[in-house]
């Protein structure tokens, strides 16, 4: 599986979440997620020294995966371009990246 690019924007001071559907390219259905857990980060740049994590979770076995963060959190991010992925890791330990992208933080008048 390569991963997707998706481009996301996340308002500073709001609580942002987005779910993704997985296919699987060899069988070009729906991924099963059974015994998958994700993680997924965002940093100035891929080799920046911070890097703010995502909430991750398997919204649904078949296929679904979620990313959040809280108001607290994009409070404290200074408006400008990041990058992120999602990761997903099987139950033999195999690290698949799935989606990556630009996340496009922008200002608030009330943070």
């Amino acid at each position: 599986m390569s991963a997707r690019v998706v481009n996301i924007a996340i308002e500073q001071g709001s609580t942002f979440n987005t779910t993704y559907i997985l296919e699987d390219a060899t069988t070009n259905s729906v991924k099963n997620l059974a015994g998958f857990s994700a993680q997924a980060k965002l940093a100035k740049h891929p080799a920046s020294s911070t890097k703010v994590n995502f909430t991750t979770s398997i919204v649904s076995a078949i296929g679904q995966v979620g990313i959040a963060l809280t108001a607290g959190v994009t409070s404290a991010l200074k408006p400008g371009r990041y990058v992120y992925d999602v990761l997903l890791t099987d139950s033999s330990s195999v690290k698949t990246r799935v989606v990556e992208g630009t996340a496009l933080v922008t200002a608030g008048v009330c943070t």
